[in-house]
This record gives structure tokens, C-alpha cells and sequence, in this order.
């Protein structure tokens, strides 16, 4: 019998190979290209298809509450401006927006001016966040770098229960306990007035700004942190230069929010500032906010008259400025 010789032996071994790459293709390209990856088992196949039908039922449902939200802001704003637009009929916007006088019931003339309860909504909501900005920062500060775990166990459900509190309990407070104070420290008649609407503003304000401040300060990463401290820097300087100013955008939006939250509220201001439909001159004195009027007319006020359309303008008016602040 008579033996390949060595060269016939390489020879066939690199056809056999060749022959063996063109059916299964090289180590390499089995690596690389999922074709040539054995086909997997059927129960995989199926679990992997329930578990993509799932995901796409589950991004449905939060795009359609997402465009449901959207749909019903269009709405609101829709509906607004739909009823607010024939009040311009009879009124110019330079009177509607410029006039300090509201008195729609005048024999005389009815008069449509916004400009003083603009003015009184803006001192209310200013005083508000001028007491609540630094007390929400420094407790969200508090709990997020320097309260003992047992101490956040408390502070954090009363700061939850605050923010649950009704406004007309809250109203009533002002009334009894608020209003007397004023007007003693104060000496005026009584305290009915922008500085009581300010305080509990502020106070249902609170729990939003705290809130949102504290998780954008927990939400900065721990190696900011450690590198401060680790270059000598105190809690306190760690806080202040380094946490803060990299949470900053998320506390100016809590500020932002706290300040949607005081321009919107009505029963607590309908209570306690007097609504007084004058031009304000000062703190001390008795004013109207745009809610607290619409809550005041808009029950008593015949459908279809200018009255009633220029309420649903000032609705729009709350609207747009709520929503710029947001």
C-alpha cells in the first residue's frame, strides 16, 4: 500500500478545511453573526415574545396617560379661552389689564380692571416665598445632610401631612391665630390682611419646596461629597459650595413649584386677606387675589353677561401665569 506524501497530506487537510469553513463558517464569524448561532429552544422563543408583548402593553398604557394629560391641558385651555374671548367685546385688554378698578355691578359704568388684584396676588405669593424659600431649604438641608435617621422619621411624615392639611383648615387658623397676632404686633384694626395671606401661603408652600429640595440634594452624587471632604473641606462648606450649587437647578424649580402652588390657592386667601377690592399700598392692608374674586362672583354672577365672561378671563389670565411658572 503506498502512503500520501506529505505534500498530498497538506494538501488535503487544507481542502477538508476550506470545505468545513464554506459549510459552518470560521470560529470568528460564528462569533460574530447571529445567524450562525444555534436556534434556541421554543419555550425561550415564547417567554421572549410574551415578555415583548408585555413591555409594548406597558409603554401603550403610560404614553396614552401621557397624551390623555396633555389632551385634558388643551382642553382646560381651550375651554378658557373660548369663554374668556367675548369679554373683549365689550372690553379692551389695555383696560382689562390696566384699569385698578373692578366694580362690574356699577350703575354708573362697570368697570373691569385687573391691575389691583394682579398687584395683590403677586404681594401675597412674594411674602409667601420670601418665608418659605429659605425655611424649605434649610430643613431640606437638615434632613438630606445633618438630621439623625430617627429625627428624619419624624420631621418627613409631618412635612407629608402638612402638605395634605385643607386649605379652609388652614384659612381658619389664619382667622383665629394668625389675624389677632398681626393686628396686635402690627396695631391695625384687624389682620385680615396681605401679611396673614403670605404667612399660610408660605406654610402650604413648605412641604413642596422641602420635598423636591431634599431629593435633589440626596440625588447629587456621594463622590462630590467624599472629594470635599476628603480635601479638608467641613460639613458645613461641603453643603454650601459643593452639594447646593450642584442641586440647584432642582431647587429652583421646588421655588418654582412652591410658587405655582401659593399663585393657585384660593380658600385660604378667600379667608384671611380681607378682599378688599381697592388698590394695595402696603402689606398691612386688606386685598383680593384673582382666585379669591372668581370664588366670590362667579357663584351670584348671571350666565352669558360680560361679568361672567371677563371671570373666565381672569381665569385665563391665572392660567397662563400658573403655567409660565411651571
Amino acid at each position: 500500500m503506498k502512503w500520501p506524501t506529505k505534500g498530498r497530506w497538506k494538501t488535503s487537510a487544507l481542502w477538508v478545511s476550506s470545505l468545513i469553513e464554506n459549510i459552518w463558517g470560521t470560529e470568528e464569524e460564528n462569533l460574530a453573526s447571529p445567524d450562525r448561532v444555534a436556534p434556541a429552544p421554543r419555550s425561550f422563543l415564547k417567554k421572549k415574545t410574551l415578555g415583548g408583548s408585555k413591555e409594548s402593553a406597558i409603554r401603550f398604557f403610560f404614553f396614552t396617560n401621557g397624551v390623555l394629560a396633555i389632551i385634558v391641558l388643551i382642553g382646560i385651555f381651550a375651554i378658557l379661552v373660548y369663554t374668556a374671548v367675548p369679554a373683549f367685546r365689550e372690553i379692551s385688554l389695555a383696560e382689562f389689564l390696566g384699569n385698578k378698578t373692578w366694580d362690574p355691578t356699577s350703575p354708573e359704568k362697570a368697570e373691569y380692571g385687573l391691575l389691583s388684584m394682579i398687584i395683590s396676588t403677586l404681594m401675597c405669593t412674594a411674602g409667601a416665598l420670601v418665608i418659605a424659600v429659605p425655611i424649605g431649604l434649610g430643613v431640606a438641608a437638615y434632613l438630606s445632610d445633618v438630621a439623625h435617621w430617627r429625627a428624619r422619621e419624624i420631621i418627613k411624615p409631618v412635612v407629608e401631612i402638612l402638605a395634605g392639611i385643607p386649605s379652609v383648615v388652614t384659612g381658619f387658623l389664619g382667622i383665629v391665630l394668625f389675624g389677632p397676632v398681626i393686628a396686635k404686633i402690627f396695631h391695625t384694626g384687624h389682620g385680615l390682611n396681605a401679611v396673614n395671606g403670605s404667612f399660610l401661603l408660605a406654610i402650604m408652600a413648605l412641604p413642596t419646596i422641602i420635598s423636591i429640595s431634599e431629593d435633589s440634594l440626596n440625588a447629587v452624587p456621594s463622590a462630590y461629597t467624599e472629594a470635599s471632604l476628603a480635601l479638608g473641606g467641613s460639613r458645613w462648606q461641603t453643603l454650601v459650595r459643593v452639594k447646593i450649587p450642584a442641586a440647584l437647578s432642582g431647587i429652583i424649580a421646588s421655588f418654582m413649584l412652591g410658587m405655582g402652588r401659593a399663585i393657585g390657592e384660593t380658600m385660604t386667601v378667600l379667608m384671611v386677606t380681607g378682599n378688599a377690592r381697592s388698590f394695595p399700598h402696603g402689606f398691612l392692608e386688606s386685598v383680593r387675589t384673582m382666585t379669591a374674586n372668581i370664588a366670590i362672583e362667579l357663584g351670584e354672577v348671571p350666565y352669558y353677561t360680560t361679568h361672567y365672561y371677563a371671570l373666565f378671563a381672569i381665569g385665563l389670565v391665572l392660567f397662563i401665569m400658573t403655567f409660565i411658572v411651571n
